[in-house]
């Protein structure tokens, strides 16, 4: 009996070891969880323009953008305090983590915008994925009522159609610097002139420095690569500075543009104003909600 007992006390040990050995051997062969960088931008829009970052699951934005009239309309227009302004409203809600959805109308063409935004890859803070990317495609209306001819153009609907498409890729160097390139795509399924080519890429740069725990330098480059249009003369790059505010819930942005239109399928391609003579005051405010208890 003492033997059996023995026995069976050293099969049991035998066995718990085993056990340990191979659920340490399992551990050690699974990949960790990885930690992914967070906040490479506050907010989900830098000036003019998207960003790589998406809500949290369940998060629900609304914004309002503001654009005043030009700095050199002069004090009788209370360097452009005075208008004439631009606006946009809109909402957009976060499927998941991931996934972003979003419609938004700008006043300048009466421009109607429904998007798809989608984090394809993120940074992780071991390095073994060293940046982050996000796709964005939209799909934009423009609901004016007559072109800039003065004549109704748009027998078709899809006449009034244009769409986007671009790939954020963004880096967090460290905890102040952020850096991110987006090339963009364009198509109007109608131009302005006969002259006009319906396709057009550009890519934008944008930057922030944070140098408080609330506060950061912004920085937007909007720089054209096709030339769409026989008098490329008349159209601007854009470019961007501004200043962000975090308080809570909120978001502020305040900035200096030349970009006026703030749906980007206008602010792109028909900016008419450059640095010199077509600066104006600008802000964002932002406010997000979570629409699941927890």
């Amino acid at each position: 009996m003492k033997r059996k007992s023995i026995f069976l006390f050293l099969l049991l040990t035998s066995i718990k070891i085993t056990a340990q050995d191979l659920l340490a051997e399992v551990e050690k062969q699974s990949p960790a969880e990885k930690d992914y960088t967070i906040a490479t931008f506050k907010g989900t829009r830098l000036v003019n323009f998207q960003t790589v970052e998406t809500l949290s699951g369940g998060t629900l934005e609304a914004r309002i953008a503001h654009r005043f009239g030009a700095f050199s309309s002069g004090s009788t227009n209370f360097w452009g305090l005075d208008g004439p302004a631009t606006i946009q409203l809109r909402v957009d809600y976060a499927v998941t983590d991931r996934l972003m959805v979003g419609i938004g109308r700008a006043s300048d063409h009466k421009m109607v915008d429904s998007f798809v935004k989608y984090r394809i890859l993120r940074q992780t803070t071991d390095g073994s994925m060293p940046i982050s990317i996000t796709g964005l495609a939209s799909v934009n209306i423009d609901s004016e009522p007559n072109s800039l001819l003065g004549t109704d153009y748009y027998q078709h609907f899809g006449n009034r159609l244009v769409y986007m498409a671009t790939a954020m890729v963004a880096r967090k160097f460290n905890s102040k610097f952020s850096l991110q390139i987006s090339p963009v795509f364009i198509h109007y399924n109608i131009v302005q002139s006969l002259t006009d080519k319906n396709d057009i890429v550009s890519v934008v740069g944008s930057a922030r420095y944070k140098f408080t725990k609330r506060t950061a330098i912004t920085m937007e480059y909007m720089q054209h690569v096709t030339s769409y249009s026989a008098n490329m003369s008349q159209y601007y790059n854009v470019v961007s500075i501004g200043f962000d505010i975090e308080t809570g819930g909120h978001v502020f942005q305040i900035f200096v543009t030349n970009g006026s239109s703030i749906n980007e399928v206008r602010t792109i391609p028909y900016t008419t104003s450059g640095f010199s003579n077509g600066m104006m005051l600008g802000f964002n405010l932002s406010r997000v909600f979570s629409t699941r208890s927890k």
